[in-house]
């Protein structure tokens, strides 16, 4: 028999910080550094079994800018990422993985 545990979504470590990127992606424009931030946590929350939330404003936020699918925002992203600059201002953000 299950247990009522294993029927719920896991809750992802990263929550709270991705939340808050998040957030700022909602309010925010289509910039090198924010399109890779998308990028990032379309990523990390791609079939992860909770966070329907962040899954869902994931989606508003790439529908708002544009994307109709995750490849083309891949492809551009990696176009930013082969330049190497855009992380190169966030010098004071911590790793995250830490």
């Amino acid at each position: 028999m299950k247990s009522a545990q294993s029927n719920q979504e896991q809750q992802h470590p990263q929550y709270k910080s991705d939340r808050d990127t998040i957030t700022k992606l909602l309010t925010g424009e289509p910039t090198d550094h924010n399109l890779a931030e998308l990028a990032r946590l379309k990523i990390r929350y791609r079939g992860f079994p909770g966070a329907r939330d962040i899954q869902k404003d994931l989606d508003n936020v790439m529908q708002k800018w544009g994307y109709s699918d995750e490849e083309t925002l891949y492809e551009k992203t990696r176009q930013i990422h082969a330049e190497g600059l855009v992380y190169k201002r966030q010098k004071n953000e911590q790793d995250d993985w830490i």
